[in-house]
């Protein structure tokens, strides 16, 4: 009568080392929290500059969607961006996001943990000469969502 015999030791190794390589893949494929904040803020800039205000409102927090309903922050951006200032779009930049550990909005206004906050810097070059705005934003995780904020301490 014949032994079965196991699985060969080369057959186990391949196995175990494309479980390996596959999570190899996944963690370096999965963006860190500072790297979800910078992409929001990415995202919220880019349609800032294509003027898409509509989209870039949808990234904000609830609070700051409370502070400006939808079609307000659109005609106001549109109409003192390309209205008044007499441009079309602008550049902007963006430092490395820092977690911080509570932050406000407001003085009166919920606690946030686990905030990050990026400093952006956009450059307009406008009817009355070329300026820059610095902000620092802050990005939190709301209910599963990354969300937008400014600051109005």
């Amino acid at each position: 009568m014949r032994r079965r015999r196991g699985l060969p030791i080369q057959l186990i190794l391949i196995i175990v080392g494309v479980i390996l390589f596959v999570i190899l893949l996944i963690s370096l494929f999965r963006s860190s929290p500072e790297e979800k904040a910078k992409e929001l803020v990415q995202s919220f800039y880019k349609y800032e500059q294509d003027a898409d205000f509509g989209s870039s409102w949808e990234l904000f927090h609830p609070l700051m969607q409370e502070r400006f309903e939808k079609a307000d922050y659109i005609q106001q951006r549109n109409h003192v961006f390309v209205g008044h200032l007499g441009t079309d779009t602008f550049k902007f930049t963006m430092e490395d996001a820092e977690k911080l550990k509570s932050w406000q909005m407001t003085k009166s206004s919920t606690i946030f943990h686990d905030v990050y906050k990026v400093p952006i810097t956009q450059t307009y070059k406008s009817t009355y000469g070329t300026f820059t705005i610095h902000q620092d934003v802050f990005v939190v995780q709301e209910d599963g969502d990354w969300t937008l904020l400014w600051s109005y301490r």
